[in-house]
């Protein structure tokens, strides 16, 4: 297994391999809270992109929160993942709860970013989004969806380390998918990292305001 030091040494090897890549002129680079903000901030400041958060929120098992059986995106974008629905018999009712709940820590979190500063505009842009790792692809999924309603150009999705399977399906979400590494089965995503601490708030806010010192729109 190829480990990486932290989000930051990740997001400098997935900015080397994103600099070889044609077309991404014009992008800006979409991190999923919160970790995955860490990571686009390295790839934002290496390829010279501006840098944007784009909140989504996975929508875990009742019995299990860490499996996703959906996610949430901004604008309302919903995500179901109907073989866990069904497998572990989720009721209408309980996967509404997790929804709402989720919509609740959605809200705040795009307050908490954003304030009042309106979205960055992407219309006719490419969206490079950008994850610390991609398990189910429910979040990954929602992203690219939310990025394709606001009017993105074209959509490239990436992440220092995804599932094998999910990478190909997700081939259907996004124009291009890159990642540095692939694993098989189950695996959590802390796994590829020897630092893998939670990230707060307040470090996804502090990359955003580097970002907006640094580069205009």
């Amino acid at each position: 297994m190829n480990r990486f030091v932290d989000r930051a040494d990740a997001g400098r090897q997935l900015a080397a391999k994103l600099a070889t890549l044609p077309n991404l002129a014009n992008a800006i680079v979409f991190g999923l809270p919160r970790g995955g903000v860490l990571v686009a901030d390295e790839v934002a400041v290496a390829l010279r992109f501006p840098l944007e958060v784009l909140v989504v929120r996975k929508l875990g098992v009742p019995s299990q929160r860490e499996l996703a059986m959906g996610a949430i995106g901004e604008d309302g974008t919903v995500v179901i993942e109907n073989d866990v629905v069904v497998a572990l018999r989720v009721s209408p009712e309980e996967f509404a709860a997790v929804e709402g709940r989720e919509r609740a820590e959605l809200a705040r979190r795009i307050e908490k970013y954003r304030g009042d500063r309106p979205a960055m505009s992407i219309e006719g842009r490419v969206a490079v989004i950008v994850d610390d790792g991609i398990a189910t692809g429910a979040t990954a999924r929602a992203a690219c969806r939310t990025a394709r309603a606001r009017g993105a150009a074209r959509v490239v999705l990436t992440a220092p380390m995804a599932s094998t399977r999910t990478v190909d399906e997700l081939h259907g979400e996004a124009d291009e998918v890159v990642v540095l590494a692939t694993a098989e089965g189950s695996f959590s995503v802390g796994q590829w990292y020897e630092h893998f601490e939670e990230t707060s708030d307040e470090e996804v806010m502090e990359s955003l305001r580097r970002a907006s010192r640094r580069s205009p729109t």
